[in-house]
């Protein structure tokens, strides 16, 4: 709005006449002066002035919304837009519905805590026939680590919809769906992503599912401003196919070892560097999401996976529309089951920790084990 041409905001043509004779020619340019800048430029009454800069600031400025037009407005943008179900009752409860579309949503944790177990069913119930509770349509499944198993998928469909896995050529179709891609390198994975747009309207696309960023990204550039600006693209593209396609986006992410200067980062203030640093070492926990900050403001739903206490946590950490909530959950033939749909609400650092027991080994950014 800031941009928007004087002279199609209608003032008096004389005005608005002056206005273009002086090279002022938007809501920015004429509202970046004070009135009496404005009257010594345009050579004009105060009247005049105050006349034309009320009309420019009604027209550039949004209307003032109560709470409720608020509201009104996200339940309709959520009606139109709709979910993928993940058939999980308490996380789907959290989230309305299950995973949005037209946004990022982001699966961080170790590996073997269940990621891809994840996504293996995400995959399966956005291919399920509609009939049957799933959105009918294709998938696009970015491989990057290789750990795609139409085994281990066709055994949870078999599981999980007995009835429509035992139809014959049922699973067949399904699986042919399901179009999986490896890239090789960032550069064949950055080429996929363009051809994309159109592949996503042409082919019926209900479902994005990049398993894992981090390892691409990780791989070639490290640490450092190269991996940032590089991931910068990255994240726009992404977010740009998801709002363009209206359909989920899943990307998973790694863990990396956590910093001293991060562990006092998210302590409170008024703790010590010592003390943050020394309460640290009593977490079972130094892991942090990889791909930074950026990435992580970029995605609008984060659901952590992690382990603790002999026990396998699903943790919303970052929502729109639900307070951090943890549910437990086991990996059974037929994927990913919650072992309660109540959740427990999180407090504090608890809620972006990552947990994984048996990774007492991890060397941090410094060099020194913990």
């Amino acid at each position: 709005m800031a941009n928007k041409l004087i002279n199609q905001m209608g003032l008096p043509k004389s005005i608005a006449n002056v206005f273009a004779a002086r090279n002022i020619t938007t809501a920015k340019e004429a509202l970046s002066l004070t009135e009496f800048e404005l009257m010594e430029v345009l050579d004009v009454s105060l009247a005049d002035v105050t006349s034309a800069i009320a009309r420019i600031s009604e027209i550039t400025c949004p209307p003032y919304q109560t709470a409720l037009t608020l509201m009104e407005q996200r339940v309709q943008k959520e009606h139109m837009g709709g979910h993928l179900p993940t058939r999980l009752k308490g996380l789907d409860n959290a989230l309305c519905g299950g995973i949005p579309f037209g946004v990022l949503t982001e699966l961080v944790g170790p590996a073997g805590i269940g990621k891809t177990q994840l996504c293996l069913k995400l995959a399966l119930l956005a291919s399920l026939p509609t009939a049957y509770g799933g959105l009918g349509g294709r998938v696009i499944y970015i491989d990057v680590e290789s750990k795609f198993s139409s085994k281990r998928m066709i055994e949870m469909g078999l599981k999980s919809f007995p009835d429509v896995f035992h139809t014959k050529g049922m699973a067949q179709e399904m699986a042919g769906r399901i179009l999986v891609l490896q890239p090789a390198s960032l550069s064949e994975f950055t080429k996929s992503l363009q051809q994309l747009k159109i592949s996503l309207l042409q082919n019926q696309v209900k479902l994005l599912i990049i398993d894992s960023m981090a390892a691409l990204i990780s791989g070639e550039y490290g640490q450092g401003p190269a991996r940032q600006h590089l991931l910068g693209w990255h994240i726009s593209f992404i977010k740009s196919l998801a709002e363009f396609s209206r359909i989920p986006v899943v990307v998973t992410n790694q863990v990396r070892s956590q910093t001293r200067d991060e562990a006092c980062q998210y302590s409170f203030q008024g703790q010590s560097r010592e003390k943050a640093v020394e309460d640290h070492t009593g977490y079972d926990s130094h892991l942090v999401a990889a791909l930074g900050i950026h990435w992580a403001h970029a995605v609008t739903i984060r659901l952590v996976l992690d382990s603790k206490s002999g026990k396998r946590f699903i943790k919303l950490a970052k929502s729109p529309i639900s307070p951090p909530l943890a549910f437990p959950f086991n990996i059974t033939s037929s994927g990913i089951a919650l072992l309660n749909d109540d959740g427990i609400e999180l407090t504090g650092p608890e809620i972006n920790s990552i947990h994984c027991q048996g990774h007492s080994d991890i060397i941090n950014f410094d060099g020194e084990r913990f």
